[in-house]
C-alpha cells in the first residue's frame, strides 16, 4: 500500500486538498495530512481542516509520494525549513513530489527544479524559470519523479498519472 503526504497551511485551496485526499484514500493508500504545526488549517474559502502530523525532514523517505496542493498555502509552507527539507528529502529519495497552482513555490523554495520540465499556474511562471525551471505551460508536467499542474481542471489527469505511478511502483 502506498503512503502519501499531503501537505498543508492556511489558506490551502480547498478543492487542491480535498480532491487529492479522497482520490488516494479511494485508492486504499494511506494518507498523512501534514504540517509545519499540529492544529486546524483554514482554506481560502473558510473550510477547516486538521493535520495528522506534523513535518518531519527524517521522516520524508516512508513515503511514497508527497503532494502540494496550491491557494496561498505553498506561500506559507515555504516558509518552514522543515518543510523545504521534507520535500528535497522526498524528492533526492526518488519518492515521487507533486504540486498543483502555486505548490510550485515550496519546490522552488526547496531548490528542486533547476533544469526541470515543470507547469503551475500562469502567475508563477516568471518564479519557476527565475528559478531554473523550464516552465511549459502545459495543464500536467512530469519530469522523472516530479509531477505538476496548473490548477483545479488538470487534477483528474494529474491524480489519474499519480495513482498509475504509485500503483505501478510494486506498492
Amino acid at each position: 500500500m502506498a503512503r502519501v503526504a499531503i501537505l498543508l497551511e492556511d489558506f490551502v485551496e480547498e478543492v487542491e486538498f480535498i480532491y487529492p485526499f479522497y482520490r488516494f484514500k479511494e485508492e486504499g493508500f494511506q494518507v498523512d495530512v501534514l504540517a509545519p504545526r499540529s492544529g486546524s488549517f483554514r482554506g481560502k474559502k473558510g473550510l477547516s481542516f486538521e493535520a495528522n502530523g506534523k513535518v518531519n525532514p527524517e521522516r520524508a523517505p516512508d513515503y511514497d509520494c508527497v503532494f502540494i496542493p496550491g491557494g496561498y498555502a505553498p506561500d506559507r509552507l515555504r516558509r518552514s525549513v522543515k518543510v523545504l527539507e521534507f520535500v528535497r528529502n522526498a524528492f533526492n529519495n526518488g519518492k515521487l513530489v507533486a504540486a498543483i497552482c502555486h505548490g510550485p513555490w515550496v519546490l522552488i523554495s526547496a531548490g528542486i527544479v533547476k533544469g526541470k520540465k515543470v507547469t503551475g499556474f500562469f502567475s508563477i511562471r516568471d518564479d519557476l524559470e527565475n528559478a531554473g525551471a523550464v516552465y511549459t505551460g502545459s495543464p500536467v508536467e512530469v519530469d522523472g519523479n516530479l509531477v505538476t499542474a496548473t490548477d483545479p481542471s488538470a487534477m483528474p489527469a494529474m491524480l489519474k498519472l499519480i495513482v498509475e505511478r504509485l500503483k505501478g511502483s510494486g506498492n
